[in-house]
């Protein structure tokens, strides 16, 4: 497995939103486990849709850098963040990477990428948000494999 990472260009839009929906499925699977259909349906009434929104807003927003990883010419993953010159500080905004490709190293590899380019670029801190869920297991490992420390949050919700 040869692991390139590259600027995302314009062309990889579609394939990257793809990718994270399939990638974030199990997530909002998890939600609707955790907090029960009625909940989610109100939080999340079409998440696919959602989602697609974020990425692409995410991905066109210049203030934002996103990266692609590909292994033999495919689109693997990506990861988008941000930098704040003012406090020394660069953010994750999104991370995913395609199901064929996830616990191969392809998340670390792109946490570890971006977190050299924010380290070059003058950051002091890195930060990252990601859920407590079981869905967002997988984000938390490659998080915590590329050195970031956690700490922990609740956000409660209840029906009304």
């Amino acid at each position: 497995m040869s692991l390139h990472i590259r600027p995302m260009a314009g062309d990889d839009l579609e394939e990257i939103v793809q990718l994270s929906l399939l990638a974030w499925s199990p997530v909002f699977d998890s939600f609707r486990q955790v907090l029960g259909a009625r909940i989610f349906v109100s939080v999340y009434p079409d998440w696919k849709k959602l989602q697609q929104e974020v990425v692409e807003m995410i991905c066109k927003d210049e203030k934002n850098v996103v990266w692609v990883s590909e292994i033999d010419s495919k689109v693997t993953g990506f990861i988008a963040y941000t930098i704040d010159n003012e406090t020394k500080t660069g953010e994750v905004e999104l991370l995913a990477v395609h199901p064929d490709y996830q616990n191969q190293g392809v998340g670390t590899a792109l946490n570890k990428f971006v977190l050299n380019e924010m380290k070059e670029r003058g950051m002091k801190i890195a930060v990252v948000g990601t859920g407590g869920d079981p869905g967002h297991a997988p984000a938390r490992k490659s998080y915590e494999k590329a050195g970031y420390t956690g700490l922990p949050l609740v956000r409660y919700y209840q029906a009304l």
